[in-house]
């Protein structure tokens, strides 16, 4: 029995190893040749790489000085956010022009409902030609998967790259994953898999099997969360795409203040505790906005665009930008304000072109110890 809903039609997009194929779409030399985008020093990581060098057991988030081993031919390539992060919004641009209902959920991912089109185009003719479009307008490949839900049509996806497609028949989204591996599962990470493995939980059929009870106990919430998706269950919607999400903060002064030392001071702060929370709930931001308020209660702003980031040291360059440009009058402050928004969905967390392995593992580290301790057990000094 098919306890999806079988008129629900949702689909995947996901543009090919994006960050290498927007290079190699500026420069042909580099098509069909193993490309790392990356901090190249041995210190550094990988932020992603071409099918070429993934034949040689390469990936993303990878150190670097593993990658140059397993593959040392390869033909390393600091990486431009902020073009890539255009590319991104151009290929936006394109899918809002013809979805009914779109959620932008990383950089490079999308998915569309496109429930009742059947009864009009046909959902696969329609999104295969949507993929048609973005391709010759963008130049630059990307892979889709339609199911009745966002866990099927992820891992249909997977199963057509590169530049392909998959669709997966209303009733046979059990039978199409039961044979694959439980890491197939998209909240299945390596961690997760190594200790499923170590139960004898190897293929999706075995946990799809398992008694959720059984599931709740070995893993908690997301055991059962698991459990689900082993069996095709998965009624998450589409969240539509908006530019208007946002985070923001903002700070009224005990007493009115010309102290641009302590100002800037309790603005970075206010941008570390943003920054942690997008790292929470999985967003980037393309956009940083700093409001200031004066004695007289003259308000002004300042907004600048941004390749899409959560960390904070990059967000703080941003700000004391924004601030040294806006603070021009020299008048008592009584209030800031920081708003980071136009967000997406993406584990982009820090700069993996700028920093090293060990300032990854720090960031991570202080993550750690926000989430099991609270928000303001550790910081940076301002």
């Amino acid at each position: 029995m098919n306890i999806n809903d079988p008129n629900r039609t949702i689909v995947h997009m996901d543009l090919d190893s994006f960050f290498v194929s927007v290079e190699c779409r500026d420069n042909e030399e580099l098509k069909g040749k193993p490309i790392i985008i990356g901090g190249a020093s041995d210190r550094g990581v990988v932020a992603s790489c071409s099918y070429e060098a993934r034949k040689f057991g390469v990936h993303s988030a990878m150190s670097s000085k593993m990658a140059r081993r397993l593959c040392p031919q390869a033909i390393w390539i600091r990486g431009d956010m902020e073009k890539y992060s255009k590319c991104s919004n151009e290929i936006t641009e394109i899918i809002a022009e013809s979805a009914p209902v779109f959620e932008k959920s990383s950089i490079d991912e999308f998915y569309l409902d496109v429930s009742g089109m059947d009864r009009f185009f046909g959902c696969y003719k329609w999104t295969k030609e949507l993929k048609q479009r973005i391709m010759n307008q963008s130049g630059l490949p990307i892979s889709f998967g339609l199911s009745v839900n966002k866990t099927i049509s992820k891992i249909a996806t997977g199963e057509g790259k590169p530049n392909g497609a998959k669709e997966v028949p209303s009733g046979t989204e059990k039978g199409f994953i039961a044979p694959m591996p439980v890491s197939k599962i998209p909240m299945v990470g390596e961690k997760t898999t190594q200790y499923l493995n170590s139960l004898g939980i190897v293929d999706v059929k075995t946990l799809s099997n398992m008694p959720v009870e059984v599931m709740q106990s070995l893993l908690g919430k997301n055991g059962i969360l698991l459990w689900q998706r082993a069996n095709a269950i998965d009624h998450t919607p589409v969240e539509p795409y908006s530019e208007r999400k946002s985070v923001s903060t903002e700070t009224t002064f005990e007493a009115d203040t010309i102290d641009v030392k302590m100002i800037r001071s309790v603005i970075l702060k206010m941008v570390e505790e943003l920054c942690f929370s997008l790292r929470k709930e999985g967003w980037l931001t393309g956009c940083i906005t700093l409001k200031l308020r004066y004695s007289n209660f003259d308000t002004c702003t300042k907004q600048k665009s941004i390749p899409y980031t959560a960390s904070d040291e990059v967000l703080m360059q941003h700000i004391k930008e924004l601030f040294d440009s806006l603070y021009n009058r020299r008048m008592l402050i009584r209030l800031v304000g920081v708003r980071l928004s136009h967000l997406v969905h993406g584990n982009y967390q820090i700069s993996l072109f700028e920093d090293s392995a060990k300032k990854i593992n720090l960031y991570q580290a202080m993550d750690k110890i926000r989430y099991k301790f609270g928000e303001d057990k550790v910081g940076r000094a301002v």
